[in-house]
């Protein structure tokens, strides 16, 4: 019984790509795994930028800069 959990930011991904996501988390697992789909949990927790840090800045400041 797989449990996925996948972090991004919360900054404009539509239903349909975390859809996608969902759909081909799961079925790596069960190709390479041989897990079955029906028992894979896939959660996506999305982020404010401010509350996500990547050498000591948020990404809210490091996209303003362009980086």
């Amino acid at each position: 019984m797989p449990y996925v959990n996948i972090k991004i930011t919360k900054d404009g991904a539509t239903a349909e790509k975390k859809a996608e996501l969902i759909e081909g988390v799961t079925r790596l697992l069960a190709d390479v795994m041989g897990k079955n789909p029906q028992t894979t949990f896939v959660v996506i927790d999305e982020v404010e930028t401010d509350n996500w840090g990547v050498g000591g800045e948020t990404v809210t400041v490091r996209r303003q800069r362009g980086q």
